[in-house]
């Protein structure tokens, strides 16, 4: 898997999913060279930068986007990668 290059905070957007699904996303995020201590758990990223990775977290997916444009409080990404959560078939992820 190839590493993600960046600078300053990764922003997780978490919608409120569970516990499981936060810590294997951010164990996933490890694997593309993002540290721990970089990763900001939010619902809305507060005063984004150009350049920011913003990944969206859905149950069975990663969807990864670097910030393009800031404009009044809103910002425009464009995709990087997505990445795909594998579960068991009690629902328990596994990669």
């Amino acid at each position: 898997m190839e590493k993600i290059d960046y600078t300053g905070t990764v922003y997780l957007l978490d919608h409120k999913y569970p516990e499981p699904l936060l810590n294997h996303s951010i164990k996933k995020l490890g694997d593309l060279g993002i540290k721990k201590e970089d990763i900001t758990i939010t619902d809305s990223p507060e005063s984004p930068q150009i350049g920011n990775i913003v990944v969206e977290v859905f149950p069975y997916h990663l969807e990864i986007a670097r910030v393009r444009t800031i404009r009044n409080d809103s910002f425009i990404s464009g995709s990087i990668t997505t990445i795909e959560l594998k579960t068991d078939a009690a629902g328990k992820y596994i990669d």
